[in-house]
């Protein structure tokens, strides 16, 4: 863990990177190592407009990036919440392979069941979790519910 709340920390190779976005939720990746100097990270960030995303909760067109660690964000945490749970598992052997696998995928963002927790968390223990959505999931139904309704209706969603 850092000195402070969004200090500098010494970074390891799967490491889980938290980027605080709103006071409800924040952006997850996976520390992936330094490039020519650069320290990057692996995240699931979506393609599709942010007006989608927060209007529905779900972005059809997401993928798995690479970018620098401050491309992403400047204020940012070590967070490995489940260290407590579950094993990290080995970087070379399997994290890194699963990144790299993934990279430029697309794949389906949804805010209750496949966010950049989710991913990362994947990523890092094998196992699916997102913290912030079991403390936050009142105030994702309050503003996503609503928008839902009618395409669910049409049978769009």
């Amino acid at each position: 863990m850092g000195v402070g709340k969004y200090s500098r920390p010494k970074l390891f190779p799967g490491d889980i990177l938290e980027y605080p976005r709103n006071k409800y939720f924040s952006h997850f990746g996976i520390y992936y190592g330094e490039r020519d100097g650069v320290p990057y990270v692996a995240h699931l960030t979506s393609r599709d407009s942010e007006s989608k995303l927060v209007l529905f909760g779900r972005a059809l067109r997401s993928e798995v990036k690479l970018d620098p660690v401050e491309l992403v964000g400047t204020k940012y945490k070590v967070n490995n919440m489940l260290d407590g749970s579950f094993p990290a598992r080995d970087f070379p052997s399997l994290v890194k392979p699963a990144i790299d696998d993934m990279l430029g995928r697309e794949v389906t963002f949804d805010i209750l069941f496949h966010n950049s927790e989710h991913q990362a968390t994947l990523f890092r223990y094998g196992v699916k979790k997102s913290e912030q959505v079991g403390v936050c999931i009142e105030k994702v139904y309050e503003h996503i519910m609503p928008a839902w309704k009618k395409p669910f209706e049409k049978r769009q969603l």
